[in-house]
C-alpha cells in the first residue's frame, strides 16, 4: 500500500507538473468546478457499498448482485442530475464554458456505476499486492491520457476525458480479473439492507464533501475560476504527501480493525500505534512543505504559480491536522460507528461555515486556508469524545 500510494502521488505530481505548464489557472478552475459538481452528487447518492461489503464478516458475496444493481442505479441517477442541473451550475459560477466539462463528468459517473463490486474484496482479504497492480495501472492510464491529450489540445477537457478512459478500463478489468461476476438481479431484502446500512455513510459523505469543498465553492463563486485554480492546486500540492501517509494507513487499518473489532485491548494498541506513526510522518512532511514552499512550487508548478506560496504554507498545517482526524475514521467505521464520522464532519462544517466568507473576503485564498484549520479544529472534540467512549467503556 505504501508503494501504491507512492506511485499514485508520484503520478499525480508528474501530471500536475506537466499540465500546470500547459494550462492556465483559469482552466484548472473550470476543471475544478466540474469536479465539484461530480463530487457533490456522488456523495449525495453515496450508498456505502464498499464499506458494507468490508464490514460484512460472513457471506458478503451474497450481496454482490444487489450491490451492483444499486451501483448502476446510482451512476445513472448522478449522470441525469449533472445534465439537469448544469444550467444552474453555469449561472451560479458564471462560467458558461464549463458546460462541455459537465457533460463529460456525467459520462464518468455513468460508466463508474457498472464497476464489478468484487474489486473491494482485494482490500477485504488484505491482498494489497493485487490492489497495487490494479489501482496503480488505472492511475497510470489516467495520467498518460491526460498528459497526451493536454499536450495535443491544451484543453482542460483532457483531464476529464482521461477520467472517462480510466473508468471504462476499470469496468472492463473488474470483469476480466474476477471470476465472480454480478448479475442484474435485485433481491429486495439484500437491497434494503445495503441501503439501510449506508444511510450514515451517506450522511457522513455529504458532510465530508461540504467540509472539503465549502472553501472551493466560496472561492469559485466570489473570487472567480482563476483564483479557484490557484487555490485548488495549492491545496493539492500542500496536502499531497500528508494525505498520502494517512491514506496508506487508513486503507490498510480499516479491514484490519474490522477483524480485531471484538478484541478491544488489541484494537486499542493497534489504533494508537497507527495514530502515532501517522502523526510522526505527517508532521515531517508538513514541516518540509512549510519551510520549502517556494522551491516546491517552482519544481512542481512553475514560476507563474508562485502567488500560491502563502496559502501553501497555511494548507500544510491543515494537512497535518486533517491526517490525524482521518486516522480515527477507520476505527469508527470498523465498529460501525458511521454516525461518529458524520458528527465530526458536521462540527467541522459549522466551524468553516462561520469563518469562510469573512476570511475569504478579507484575505482572499489565504483566508480560505485559514478557514480549513478552524474547521478541522472544531471536529476534534467529537473525535476525542468517541475514542474515549470506545476504549474506556469496554
Amino acid at each position: 500500500m505504501t508503494a501504491l500510494e507512492g506511485l499514485i502521488k508520484a503520478v499525480a505530481v508528474g501530471k500536475i507538473a506537466i499540465l500546470a505548464r500547459i494550462l492556465t489557472p483559469s482552466q484548472f478552475g473550470s476543471y475544478g468546478i466540474a469536479l465539484l459538481v461530480l463530487g457533490f452528487l456522488e456523495v449525495l447518492t453515496e450508498t456505502g457499498i464498499n464499506i458494507f461489503l468490508i464490514q460484512e464478516k460472513d457471506n458478503a458475496q451474497e450481496y454482490l448482485d444487489s450491490a451492483w444493481v444499486v451501483s448502476i442505479i446510482r451512476g445513472i441517477l448522478i449522470a441525469v442530475l449533472i445534465v439537469a442541473t448544469s444550467p444552474f451550475v453555469l449561472a451560479f459560477f458564471r462560467t458558461p464554458g464549463v458546460a462541455n466539462l459537465l457533460y463529460l463528468v456525467a459520462g464518468v459517473a455513468l460508466v463508474r456505476g457498472f464497476i464489478n463490486p468484487m474489486e473491494v474484496f482485494f482490500q477485504k482479504k488484505l491482498e494489497f499486492m493485487k490492489v497495487f497492480i490494479f489501482q496503480g495501472g488505472l492511475y497510470l492510464i489516467d495520467a498518460a491520457v491526460a498528459i497526451s491529450l493536454g499536450l495535443l489540445t491544451h484543453s482542460e477537457s483532457a483531464m476529464i476525458i482521461s477520467m472517462l478512459v480510466a473508468a471504462f478500463s476499470e469496468v472492463i478489468l473488474s470483469f476480466v480479473i474476477f471470476k465472480e461476476r454480478p448479475r442484474l438481479k435485485l433481491e429486495k431484502d439484500k437491497f434494503m439492507k445495503v441501503i439501510h446500512s449506508g444511510k450514515w455513510i451517506t450522511g457522513a459523505g455529504i458532510f465530508a464533501y461540504i467540509f472539503q469543498n465549502i472553501d472551493n465553492v466560496v472561492v469559485g463563486r466570489f473570487l472567480g475560476p482563476t483564483s479557484l485554480g490557484f487555490y485548488q492546486q495549492a491545496y493539492s500540492v500542500s496536502t499531497l504527501p500528508v494525505s498520502g501517509v494517512s491514506d496508506i494507513f487508513n486503507k490498510v487499518m480499516f479491514p484490519v480493525f474490522v477483524k480485531m473489532s471484538e478484541e478491544i485491548s488489541e484494537l486499542k494498541k493497534a489504533f494508537y500505534k497507527s495514530l502515532g506513526a501517522i502523526f510522526s510522518l505527517a508532521l515531517i512532511f508538513g514541516i518540509v512543505v512549510l519551510f520549502f514552499a517556494r522551491p516546491i512550487i517552482l519544481i512542481f508548478l512553475g514560476p507563474k504559480w508562485l502567488v500560491v506560496e502563502p496559502v501553501l504554507k497555511v494548507l500544510a498545517i491543515f494537512g497535518v491536522f486533517k491526517s490525524i482526524l482521518n486516522s480515527t475514521y477507520s476505527l469508527f467505521l470498523s465498529l460501525k460507528m458511521q454516525k461518529a464520522v458524520m458528527l465530526s464532519e458536521l462540527f467541522g462544517i459549522a466551524g468553516m461555515g462561520i469563518a469562510i466568507y469573512p476570511m475569504v473576503m478579507k484575505y482572499g485564498i489565504v483566508g480560505a486556508g485559514y478557514s480549513t484549520i478552524i474547521a478541522v479544529l472544531c471536529s476534534f472534540p467529537v473525535v476525542i469524545f468517541n475514542v474515549k467512549k470506545i476504549f474506556h467503556s469496554k
